[in-house]
């Protein structure tokens, strides 16, 4: 079974950057589409930005043009670049994957890693 293990978290100022890792093992993440989702105390988990196997991205409105989300098959490794950061970034962010198997989605989490952007 796939294990995710996230890094990169911490505290930064309004306007700064952090870029977060999320290390695969246990199965090729290149059967995996990968996603960072996010969550604050007392809200739900949302998705922020999700990369297909073969690398197509998306986000979430509230971080297009600050985030970039990247994956590297080869080293099992999905990162998520964020820029311009904001005091209401702050959250919990786990990192997921998911994939289908016989008309089954199943996902994967992994534990979480926090950003907090305060001044």
């Amino acid at each position: 079974q796939v294990q995710f293990v996230e890094s990169g978290g911490g505290l930064v100022q309004p306007g700064g950057s952090l870029r977060l890792s999320c290390a695969a093992s246990g199965s090729p993440l290149s059967i995996y589409v990968m996603g960072w989702h996010r969550q604050a105390p007392g809200k739900q988990r949302d998705l922020v930005a999700e990369i297909s196997s073969d690398g197509s991205p998306n986000y979430s409105d509230s971080v297009k043009g600050r985030f970039t989300i990247s994956r590297d098959n080869a080293r099992n490794m999905v990162y998520l670049q964020m820029n311009t950061l904001k005091p209401e970034d702050t959250a919990v962010y786990y990192c997921n994957g998911w994939h289908l198997r016989k008309g089954s989605r199943y996902d994967y989490w992994g534990q979480g890693t926090q950003v907090t952007v305060s001044s």
